[in-house]
């Protein structure tokens, strides 16, 4: 059995609002002298600084321990290049809740073959919304992306004397919408009278 100088354990959620301590207490309870904690999207490298610091000072025969390796990224590409910047500096990679170790042959092919499937997946979901999509577009019931609503540019017009119909139609959207912003400028200007009545 291979035994390391250390274990840096790497947490990682890719939202604010998603917890992070089920993960800690694993990699502690794995022997992870240190945890650094993140919560950034795993679609790229970009932008994730605690992983870039253990990929920067990660020593030989240390290891780096996720538990699972979307923890680390979700594409790879990406996890191929982590694990060849770790093996260039002598360090390895595992996961608690997979048998990944690619300090070993098993451990490595192991890693390879849940990489092929992660792309081969992501490919597949990619492929399924594109035809999702096109079909919804040939029904004419694909509407894309709400757009995203302008409360300033509503609130403007009201207070230039514009009638919520008036907004409504001009700005493609519900008079409920122009009366929830009209609502909100009252409240924001505490009733002072800015607010169009």
């Amino acid at each position: 059995m291979n035994t390391y100088q250390a274990k840096i354990g790497y947490a990682r959620t890719s939202t604010v609002e998603q917890n992070l301590d089920a993960q800690i207490a694993v990699l502690k309870e794995a022997g992870c002298g240190m945890v650094r904690t993140e919560q950034k999207s795993g679609t790229s490298l970009e932008g994730r600084p605690e992983l870039k610091t253990i990929l920067d000072f990660i020593h030989p025969g240390e290891t780096l321990v996720v538990t699972r390796i979307d923890r680390l990224a979700r594409s790879l590409s990406d996890l191929q290049a982590i694990v060849t910047h770790l093996k260039s500096k002598g360090a390895h990679l595992a996961a608690t809740e997979q048998p990944v170790d690619t300090s070993t042959a098993t451990g490595k092919a192991f890693f390879d073959m849940l990489g092929v499937f992660a792309e081969f997946e992501t490919n597949l979901r990619r492929e399924r919304q594109a035809e999702g999509i096109a079909s919804a577009k040939q029904r004419g019931v694909y509407r894309g992306r709400k757009p995203k609503i302008d409360l300033e540019a509503i609130q403007a017009k009201l207070i230039d004397g514009c009638s919520p119909t008036e907004i409504a139609r001009e700005m493609r959207i519900s008079r409920g919408t122009v009366y929830k912003a009209k609502a909100q400028m009252t409240l924001n200007h505490n009733g002072n009278g800015t607010a169009a009545s």
